[in-house]
């Protein structure tokens, strides 16, 4: 583990007794080492360390997948009543990861979400990019990033529905999207809420999980060569055991 770590941090002159060291005392950089080298398949940390030790460590040690720029987040959202989303399952990106994505970052989000939806939850992805104007109604440099994340994912000719910029009830109430989006196949029916900025992602999720009572599963981490997830320190132990469940779904 210590020659390995040596040889990926050697542009940045980590000497053999610096990385012994730090395999000793942080359990996250073990951890990634030995997902890296195939003795764990994948990894599950975060309850009582910041999010930012856990990604630091995933991004230093396990890296991006090929072909992807933007390491971000997802939570499954699953509600009691059942009537929003798939029967009350809903994703929430991104939700830990990264403060303020711009609109490139805001596309790769939404791919790598309906990814997720696809193969963690087995939902077929409808995209809503969230803003707090719905198809125009506002104008604001804000609004704009949205609005270019969403050409974006025009230009890409993704697989998935997406569409956007929308308010979230237009997004999520059936009646309010077809009265502020008639034209859209996403508004009132999305089961992919992306937010602008971690600002609002973060307080989305904690705000629907307390005031609603909904479980809160995540926060899934999209973008790595191989499976880490991140615990809230808030987190209880069942949802421990759920991340574990989802992190061995994403092993396959």
């Amino acid at each position: 583990y210590v020659n390995e770590l040596v040889e990926l941090r050697k542009s940045k002159g980590l000497t053999a007794d610096q990385a012994k060291e730090l395999l000793t005392t942080e359990p996250r950089f073990f951890g990634c080492m030995m997902v890296r080298l195939g003795d764990a398949d994948g990894l599950v940390a975060g309850s009582n360390s910041p999010t930012a030790d856990v990604l630091r460590a995933a991004i230093q040690v396990i890296k991006t997948a090929p072909g992807i720029k933007t390491v971000s987040s997802a939570f499954v959202m699953e509600t009691a009543d059942g009537k929003f989303g798939d029967n009350g399952l809903l994703l929430f990106a991104d939700c830990a990861v990264l403060p303020d994505p711009n609109a490139e970052q805001l596309a790769d989000i939404a791919a790598s979400t309906a990814a997720t939806a696809k193969s963690v939850v087995g939902l077929e992805p409808r995209v809503a990019m969230l803003s707090f104007s719905t198809m125009g109604s506002a104008e604001h440099p804000l609004v704009d990033k949205v609005k270019n994340a969403v050409q974006i994912l025009k230009d890409r000719n993704v697989d998935f529905a997406f569409d956007g910029e929308m308010q979230a009830d237009a997004a999520i109430v059936e009646a309010i999207g077809k009265k502020k989006a008639p034209d859209s196949k996403v508004a009132g029916t999305a089961n992919i809420l992306v937010f602008p900025d971690l600002q609002a992602g973060n307080i989305g999720y904690k705000l629907v999980q307390r005031f609603a009572n909904a479980d809160a599963h995540g926060p899934i981490v999209q973008g790595l060569a191989k499976p880490v997830n991140d615990l809230s320190r808030g987190c209880s132990v069942e949802d421990i055991s759920n991340l574990v469940a989802i992190t061995a779904t994403q092993c396959k």
